[in-house]
């Protein structure tokens, strides 16, 4: 018998030719494993060693083997769910805080002593440590399938990827689609807890990329959740609940309809913020933040014309305006300046500034120099008239601790943010995360020349200034826009696929490249001709009138 060396955290193993990775992982020091990577690409742990390797093996603090968790739990309550309850069947619909929502529907309403019977059952399977197999399956077989179970979406998505094999995976005699790899058993999914919200919607909770394998608390957002389900039942009135039904509206040459009702969709959000506002008599100043690509500069100002257009003298200020001297900025724990923090804001002279607006005093605004890294005395007076409203747009724009010293009856927070409702299938939603990194591609690559890989590679620290300073005061919002345009991942495939493309085999961020490729393989390519000049998606394409 042949044996080969196979090295991971940092030190080499004998095994004999054809154990499988699965065993191989059993010694390593990581906990929650998922898969491995070779170099940078990412391989099941149902692989055999056949060769000398170096490998490492990746779990769920990493972003692609947290997907293969998510997408092996989603599969592990799939089954439980049919096998305690046959008449019901669940829907992945979208990412929440910390977790997954999804949704049961079926001649039952659920309680909350079945939601412990399905978590025993699912308990039971994971005790079991059943094997999830992968199967390789025809397309041909793959559509008849699913045509046959009635999941008409799925069957329209193979049609529209010309793969030559379709992978499959089954549990329990049960077949199913998830994107992704999955976890080589049950006993993998062992930590999870299902909240049950009522009226049969459930939000799944389970190991994040920053938990470090534990699973999170659950913070319930209700407005959060509300915005999404309000894009939902307008999706589900207009027959596009799912990527396939887009795809027809492209391929029949409707799409330009759909963009406008799109458009206006969100003018109608808009809409709703100036008359709330309006019935708030005292308010002068709305906040407005959101996390890094949800269109906050756009939005801005298309809420300053509706104000504008209503008659009101709109003022713009910006957060950034108002940075402490580069010198007297705070810094992070390896010594470098932080400019994400609260503190690197002189929040004393922005307090002070608007308490001075309100008593009826003159202010001049600053203006800060990003080259110098110095504030300056800027050239714009502003003043408070009767009909004036003040936009203000930052990063900390809803912590309450920005504007401390200014009465609440004065101010009025937005909260921004593309919740887009639109599901690829009824078990694979649209990440939101997945479509912010796509904006931002594409407009790094346009306003500041940075490459693909480069974003990727900047992306993981963006998001741990979101979940500090943007994500927890998300729910203290007076209004939620949602930012999504339902058509916006066909116009960016266009853009982002070439970058994409470009990100070489050696980059650590390879495999994230390569899941966003086949992640819009999904979508059929819409012009960008069609966009309107005043959409939030020209903040990243380019081509806005606010430019």
């Amino acid at each position: 018998m042949s044996y080969f060396e196979v090295e991971f955290d940092g030190v080499k193993h004998k095994y004999p030719q054809g154990t499988l990775f699965y065993e191989v992982s059993k010694a390593s020091k990581k906990e929650n494993i998922m898969a491995y990577k070779i170099g940078n690409e990412v391989f099941s742990l149902d692989e055999k060693v056949n060769k000398n390797v170096k490998i490492e093996f990746i779990n769920t603090d990493d972003i692609i083997g947290n997907k293969i968790y998510k997408a092996g739990l989603k599969f592990l309550f799939e089954v439980a769910l049919l096998e305690c309850f046959p008449n019901l069947e669940v829907t992945y619909e979208h990412s929440v805080p910390r977790g997954m929502l999804a949704h049961v529907s079926g001649d039952k309403v659920l309680t909350q002593d079945d939601i412990s019977v399905i978590k025993g059952k699912m308990s039971e399977i994971i005790y079991n440590n059943d094997k999830i197999i992968k199967l390789n399956i025809l397309p041909k077989e793959a559509i008849n399938y699913f045509y046959h179970h009635s999941l008409y979406e799925k069957a329209e998505n193979i049609q529209n990827i010309s793969d030559r094999v379709v992978n499959f995976y089954s549990l329990r005699k049960r077949l199913n689609y998830f994107y992704s790899l999955m976890p080589y058993n049950t006993g993998a999914l062992n930590k999870f807890e299902i909240v049950y919200l009522g009226k049969n919607k459930l939000i799944f909770l389970f190991p994040t990329v920053k938990s470090h394998g534990k699973v999170p608390e659950y913070v319930h957002y209700a407005s959060i959740l509300e915005s999404f389900w309000e894009g939902k039942k307008w999706l589900n009135q207009m027959h596009i609940p799912y990527v396939s039904d887009l795809n027809k509206l492209v391929g029949n040459g409707k799409i330009k309809d759909f963009i406008t009702s799109s458009e206006l969709k969100f003018n109608l959000n808009i809409s709703k913020v100036v008359k709330d506002v309006q019935a708030r008599k005292d308010i002068k100043f709305i906040l407005i933040a959101g996390p890094s690509s949800s269109g906050k500069t756009t939005t801005t100002s298309r809420i300053a014309n509706y104000f504008a257009a209503e008659g009101y003298d709109t003022i713009k200020i910006s957060l950034d305006d108002y940075f402490l001297d580069r010198e007297k900025s705070p810094k992070d724990e390896n010594g470098k300046y932080n400019f994400e923090c609260l503190e690197a804001l002189d929040v004393s002279l922005f307090n002070q500034d608007l308490n001075d607006l309100l008593m009826g005093k003159e202010v001049l605004l600053p203006k800060y120099n990003f080259l110098t890294g110095k504030g300056e005395k800027g050239k714009e007076k502003i003043s408070l008239k009767e009909n004036s409203i003040v936009l203000i747009e930052g990063l900390h724009a809803l912590n309450e601790e920005l504007t401390k010293s200014v009465a609440s009856t004065y101010k009025y927070k937005v909260y921004l943010s593309p919740f887009i409702p639109l599901s690829i299938d009824r078990h694979n939603y649209i990440s939101t995360l997945d479509m912010r990194l796509l904006r931002r591609m594409v407009r790094d690559s346009r306003t500041r020349g940075y490459t693909a890989e480069e974003t990727l590679m900047r992306w993981s620290k963006i998001r741990d200034g979101e979940e500090k300073y943007i994500f927890p005061y998300q729910d203290t919002a007076d209004a939620i826009v949602n930012s999504a345009m339902i058509y916006e991942i066909g116009i960016l495939k266009i853009y982002a696929e070439p970058l994409l493309f470009s990100v070489p085999e050696d980059s650590e961020v390879y495999p994230e490249a390569t899941r966003l490729i086949n992640f819009l393989r999904n979508f059929l390519p819409i012009p960008s001709d069609q966009v309107p000049i005043g959409s939030v998606l020209r903040e990243f394409i380019g081509g806005s009138c606010y430019e």
